[in-house]
Parts: structure tokens; C-alpha cells; sequence
């Protein structure tokens, strides 16, 4: 019945397997009850940070926990959209939690125990919870391509001291060995394996994440170097971080080992080839001289640093993803290793401010921020004042605003919830989850978005659409037309509203039929009118 909690077991353990049974039946019926509550709980706002107490003190084992959540998530069909929706949330937090522990546990350990690999998994599964990404699976593809650079080693020399069965553990000797290794290592990832630095989607995020790299075989300078060093050290050779400034580089000591003279150090290019460079085209490759502090080595935590500095840049230029889900794991996994760091404690504190969530862990931030730093107060003080503003106007909301059709002030509202429409000048396909009989923005959008240019302008209804990008908008009915040809949309919130697509509109969930109970029918009806018998 649960073939995927194999893997938890060995053939030489004695289990009960009727105790085990109980166990999981129960684990299901836990995960079930909790994420049928969080729709009701949450509908109207971001699920909390106490939203999860519940699951963090769950009375039966985590791992049977998540195997219910990934059964809901893997239910076929398109139903049960709402509960996959939070299953997903759950889900999320819960590997997310137990990946910041284990980073947390990687980072006190002795350096020579802090494996580069290791730590570019640990970013890598922090920011893809839900993808299945093992230290285990990366290492052995990892293995599969030092085998491969071995075979092509032993062609070149059969003696070579990387081919014992223990290479690795102990450090190739002569520098003209090592080159032998590294030749060999360049025939066999950008000849044989093409590997390359990714030149033409340098920003695409998936270039950060090791297992992605693996997959694509390309990436940016600092993961293609984490990937070449691991293997590099495995055959015996030495091979160290340097944080260059614009590129990222390895060295390779010629000299002396531990050589403080940057001129005893050849620097490897991951990105470029595995191109070897003296000091000077080091400065040809980004334009400009720099001094020697940044031919030095880095530690594993300074590679995570800058690894994960790099997600955060990406994060701030995500402009689509309203969520800004990359830039909040990201400063989570920057504050995990450097907690006390006021710059981005308030970057988390404006970006939660900014999305109105979690006023209570903002007012935590800011109250650590000014303990660190009382020359803050003035910002401080100003995200305080609003978030204990929007704490108040929170607590002041009565239920939820409940609109029916037959009332005479919504008798202009041509279009209803759950139909899938097309945006007349954008073209964009979406679905509708909200309508105002009149446009509810303030003066500065209607001015922004030049809706006093449309013949209605804003004296019409607006519908709140969930659009095919993953971006939310507010579009004037006149701009709004059915859609001939309705598919799913796939936006990351459609089960927040949603609870089934039926192959021509969304089914809204009991949380969105609350607030607009005559709707249904109203759709129903209009998909049938409009798309019975193939009639447009």
C-alpha cells in the first residue's frame, strides 16, 4: 500500500509489521485532519508562523507524516485541488525544517568534515524541498563521472597513482601526475560530457542548483567549480576555492604547499573550460586588476556565503514571482549561517512587511535588529508603528464579505467565479476567483494603469484573475472575453481557490463559495450555453 516507506526498513530488522500498519493508518488520518483545517483557518491570509505548531509537535512519526502529504499530492485527476494546495505548504515547511537543521548541524562541524558537495546540496534541497534531492543520488553521479575520467587516465598512464582503489585519500605527489589527472578531467566533462558555463541564461537560478547541473550539464562559475574540485579530490588532487571577485575560480599550488605567494598558484577557470590561468589573465577575465587578498583561499562557509549571495540577487530580480519564494529562502538560508547580520535581518523584516505576512515575526526581527544595532531605530521604528497598524486592523476584520448576485448593485457583473477567460489586449488566458462591481483600487493605480482610457473606465466591474504567468491581476470586465479553447491554469495559488478543474472551468472550494454563494450555478449555466455541443 506504501511502497515509497520501503526504504526505511532493512531485511534484517524485526518489525511488527501490524504495529507499523497502525502507525501509518494513524499518521494518515493526522495529516487528513490538518490539512482539511487549514483551508478553513487560513483562506484569507498567508498561513502564519504559528500555523505549524500543530505539525511540529505531531504525536506520530514525521516520516509517515510526509508520505500521507506526498499521497495527496500525487492523487490523480485534477481534484482535491485545495487539499493538495496545503498538503504542499505542509510539506514545504517540514523538509524546510529539517534541511536548516541539518545545514545548522554541517556548519559546527571542524572545516576538513565540511564537504563542498555536501553544502551545495543542502542550498539545493532548501530551495527545492519538494524535489527528491539526496547528498546519496548527487554523490554517485559525482562517482560516475571520476570513473569515467579514470578510464581515460589509464589509457594515458596505467600506472598512474588516482587509479588505486583508495585514490583520493591520499594526495597525488608531482605536480606533472596531477596535470595528467586534470587533462584527463577536461577530456572527460567538456569533451566527452559537454559541460559549459551557461553564457546565454547565466541568471537562470537552476545554474545554483548541483543536482540541476548535474541534469543540464551547465551551470555558472562558482557550482561548475564545486563539481570540478569534488571530483579533482577524489582522484588525488588538491584543489582550492578562491573568491574571485565577478568569477569565481579554483588554484593549484606549483610551489611550496600552503604558499602564500599568489605566483606559486595556477588558477582553474570551471566555466571556461577548465581553462589554467597565470595572475595577469585572471585580471583579463574580469577587466580589471585586483589585489592579492582575492587570490586567497575560502572557507566551505564562505563558498555557501557566496553561493547563496548569488540566490538572494536572483530573488530581488524575480519580478514575476509575486511570493518572492526565492528571495525568502534564500535570506532564510543567509541568516542560518550568519544570524546577527542587520542588512539582511532587514531585508527579511521589509520583504514580510511588504507582503503583509507574519507581523509578528517582523516585530522579532526588528526588536533583534535594534538590539544589535540602536543606530537602526529610525527604520525600526517606522516598520514597527505600521506592522502593530496592520496587527490591529487585522483583529478589527469582521467575517468574510459574502457577495450575491441577486443584489441590485451587482446586477452589471456580467462574469462569474471559476470560468476561464482571455484578456482581450494581452491575450493572456485566466481564471477568475473575485469580482467588484466597481474598481476598488485606490486613485494612484487607476492613474498607473490608465483605466480612465477605457470607454467604461472604472465605473464597470473588475475581476481578480489568477493568470497562466503565476502573476495575480485586476482586469476591467470590457477587457475580458470567454475563452474558446479553456484549459488548466497553472498558477501556484489555483488550490487556495480551487478544489477541482472539471476540463472546462474551476469548481470554487468551500472557503471561495462562501464569499460568493450564487456563483456556481451562474457558471455552470454559462458553460453550458457557451461550450455544450462544440458551440462557441
Amino acid at each position: 500500500r506504501w511502497p515509497s516507506l520501503l526504504k526505511y526498513y532493512s531485511h534484517t530488522d524485526s518489525v511488527s509489521w501490524l504495529e507499523e500498519y497502525k502507525a501509518r493508518h494513524n499518521a494518515g488520518l493526522e495529516a487528513q485532519r490538518i490539512v482539511a483545517s487549514f483551508s478553513k483557518r487560513f483562506f484569507s491570509e498567508h498561513v502564519p508562523c504559528d500555523g505549524f505548531s500543530d505539525i511540529e509537535t505531531l504525536g506520530c512519526p514525521s516520516h509517515f507524516f510526509e508520505d500521507e502529504l506526498m499521497c495527496i499530492l500525487n492523487m490523480e485527476g485534477r481534484k482535491g485541488l485545495t487539499w493538495k494546495y496545503y498538503a504542499k505548504k505542509i510539506l514545504y515547511f517540514l523538509r524546510q525544517q529539517n534541511i536548516l537543521k541539518n545545514l545548522k548541524e554541517y556548519l559546527q562541524r571542524p572545516t576538513d568534515r565540511q564537504s563542498f558537495l555536501e553544502g551545495a546540496v543542502l542550498i539545493d534541497q532548501y530551495c527545492n524541498p519538494l524535489s527528491d534531492i539526496c547528498l546519496k543520488s548527487v554523490q554517485a553521479q559525482v562517482d560516475d563521472i571520476t570513473d569515467k575520467v579514470r578510464k581515460v587516465l589509464r589509457t594515458k598512464n596505467p600506472r598512474h597513482p588516482s587509479l588505486a582503489s583508495k585514490a583520493g585519500e591520499v594526495l597525488v605527489p608531482e605536480v606533472e601526475l596531477q596535470r595528467q589527472v586534470l587533462d584527463a578531467m577536461n577530456c572527460v566533462l567538456y569533451e566527452q560530457l559537454k559541460y559549459k558555463g551557461n553564457e546565454l541564461d547565466y541568471y537562470n537560478s537552476l545554474n545554483s542548483y548541483i543536482h540541476q547541473v548535474l541534469i543540464r550539464r551547465t551551470g555558472i562559475p562558482i557550482s561548475l567549480s564545486v563539481l570540478y574540485l569534488t571530483i579533482a579530490r577524489q582522484l588525488g588532487v588538491k584543489l582550492e576555492p578562491v573568491n574571485f571577485p565577478s568569477h569565481f575560480l579554483l588554484r593549484w599550488c606549483q610551489g611550496k604547499e600552503g604558499s602564500t605567494d599568489i605566483f606559486d598558484y595556477t588558477y582553474i577557470d570551471a566555466f571556461g573550460k577548465g581553462k589554467q590561468l597565470t595572475v595577469k589573465e585572471c585580471e583579463y577575465l574580469i577587466g580589471h586588476h585586483v589585489t592579492e587578498e582575492f587570490y586567497g583561499v575560502v572557507t566551505s562557509k564562505e563558498v555557501l556565503q557566496r553561493m547563496v549571495g548569488n540566490l538572494l540577487n536572483l530573488g530581488k530580480r524575480e519580478s514575476t514571482d509575486q511570493s518572492y519564494q526565492l528571495l525568502r529562502d534564500s535570506l532564510d538560508l543567509y541568516l542560518a549561517m550568519y544570524p546577527d547580520n542587520v542588512q539582511h535581518l532587514m531585508l527579511q523584516a521589509r520583504l514580510y512587511f511588504h507582503l503583509g505576512i507574519w507581523p509578528e515575526k517582523v516585530l522579532d526581527i526588528l526588536q533583534h535588529i535594534q538590539a544589535l544595532d540602536p543606530s537602526q531605530h529610525g527604520a525600526v521604528g517606522y516598520l514597527v508603528q505600521h506592522t502593530l497598524e496592520h496587527i490591529e486592523r487585522r483583529k478589527e476584520e469582521l467575517g468574510p464579505e459574502v457577495k450575491q448576485r441577486s443584489d441590485e448593485k451587482h446586477k452589471e457583473v456580467c462574469f462569474s467565479i471559476g470560468l476561464i477567460m482571455k484578456h482581450k489586449r494581452y491575450g493572456y488566458n485566466c481564471v477568475i476567483y473575485g469580482w467588484d462591481p466597481a474598481c476598488m483600487m485606490g486613485h494612484e493605480w487607476i492613474r498607473n494603469m490608465n483605466v480612465h482610457s477605457l470607454p467604461h473606465g472604472p465605473h464597470q466591474p473588475f475581476y481578480n484573475v489568477l493568470v497562466e504567468d503565476g502573476s495575480c491581476r485586476y482586469a476591467a470586465q470590457e477587457n475580458l472575453e470567454y475563452n474558446s479553447e479553456p484549459r488548466e491554469i497553472p498558477h501556484p495559488d489555483i488550490g487556495r481557490y480551487f478544489s477541482e478543474f472539471t476540463g472546462i472551468h474551476y469548481l470554487a472550494n468551500t472557503e471561495l463559495e462562501i464569499r460568493y454563494p450564487e456563483d456556481l450555478e451562474l457558471t455552470r449555466a454559462t458553460v453550458q450555453k457557451i461550450y455544450s455541443s462544440g458551440k462557441e
